[in-house]
């Protein structure tokens, strides 16, 4: 008999496991969000590591954010303790573990073990911590898609396309200050995202062909203004950009907090980004998107939405998730600027597979 916890009334205790990063939070918020429409009644807590925990500050979704760095090298047992302290303190009728790697594994297992049994756990991996998983397929699935089955395999209707972030009211004002400042009339800027993490350079596009964009948009009246967002890491790369694309291009690197980016997508006529959390986080607005890949499967690190459009060359080398230096960066030189507006324009699926130029 396929499942249908919904309608059982007795879970009235819920927890939603997920700690980093950035992006798969980002992603995840669609699950998140999912859990939530379908028990109304149930209180609902959420466990995710600093610094994340602010992404959900006065998030009316959760009663309680259980912020417990689980990666804790230096005393590794201390944190396992605190967690199992405070999941065993919350008596929950239902996990949902949208990590299910081996460490939320573990700590699943020790809950279970230490006496305080949750009669449901959602997964997506099999195994017998988690009793409702979805589809294990030969190739990697997006893991919001995976965590979808596991959804339905428990009779929760997984339907949110996007993410979702309850955004402060100090947020939107700042979004709405810079708009002002900058002249970011609704409808009239694009949103840059060049930038990554640091260790993950080799994900990022690069600084002319971000600048040819930019001029191209500007030069054809298709908006008046490129905006760069970027945190400490991408500063840089920004100055260069604006540099030259010269001018309406308005460089906003390290000027915003990380919620601010969401009013300001909303605004958006278009986004273009690499594959870096901070897309992610701006896949909450309908603004059509498209996210550059390079050495990541475009399939599995596309941003939620169906407005959200990833290109990618074929390549022999495809999908090597290279974390050293590369002495031809050819997954990116492959992408020029003119793929990227014809993404923009047509209905060409989510994923594009560019042919190697």
């Amino acid at each position: 008999m396929p499942a249908h916890l919904p309608q059982d009334a007795s879970i009235r205790r819920i927890l939603i496991i997920k700690w980093s990063a950035l992006g798969d939070i980002a992603m995840s918020t669609c699950i998140m969000e999912d859990v939530v429409r379908a028990f109304p009644q149930a209180e609902i807590d959420l466990n995710t590591m600093p610094p994340w925990d602010r992404l959900f500050t006065g998030d009316p979704r959760f009663s309680r954010v259980l912020a417990i760095n689980v990666r804790d090298r230096k005393h590794p047992w201390r944190a396992v303790w605190q967690w199992l302290r405070e999941v065993r303190r919350g008596r929950y009728d239902l996990i949902v573990d949208l990590q299910s790697n081996d460490r939320s594994r573990l700590l699943l297992s020790l809950l279970q073990w230490s006496g305080r049994r949750t009669r449901h756990i959602i997964g997506n991996r099999s195994g017998r911590v988690w009793p409702f998983s979805g589809r294990q397929p030969d190739q990697p699935l997006n893991p919001v898609d995976r965590m979808r089955d596991s959804l339905r395999a428990a009779g929760i209707p997984a339907r949110t396309a996007r993410p979702v972030f309850h955004i402060a009211a100090h947020n939107r004002e700042r979004a709405q200050a810079l708009q002002h400042r900058h002249g970011l009339q609704p409808g009239n800027y694009a949103l840059f995202y060049p930038g990554c993490q640091a260790a993950g350079y080799l994900k990022r596009w690069g600084e002319a062909p971000y600048a040819e964009l930019a001029r191209r948009l500007l030069d054809s009246g298709r908006v008046q203004r490129v905006v760069l967002i970027g945190s400490a890491d991408e500063m840089e790369d920004c100055r260069n950009i604006a540099a030259l694309a010269g001018e309406g291009v308005v460089n906003l690197c390290g000027e915003t907090e990380v919620l601010d980016i969401v009013p300001l997508a909303l605004g958006a006529a278009l986004q273009v980004g690499n594959d870096t959390g901070t897309a992610h986080l701006a896949a909450a607005s309908s603004a059509p998107m498209v996210v550059v890949c390079g050495p990541t499967d475009a399939f599995r690190v596309r941003p939620q939405g169906d407005n959200v459009i990833a290109i990618q060359a074929q390549l022999p080398c495809i999908n090597c998730y290279c974390r050293h230096p590369c002495d031809h960066h050819s997954c990116m030189k492959a992408i020029h600027p003119e793929y990227v507006l014809q993404a923009l324009d047509g209905k060409q699926g989510n994923v594009v597979m560019l042919p190697a130029s």
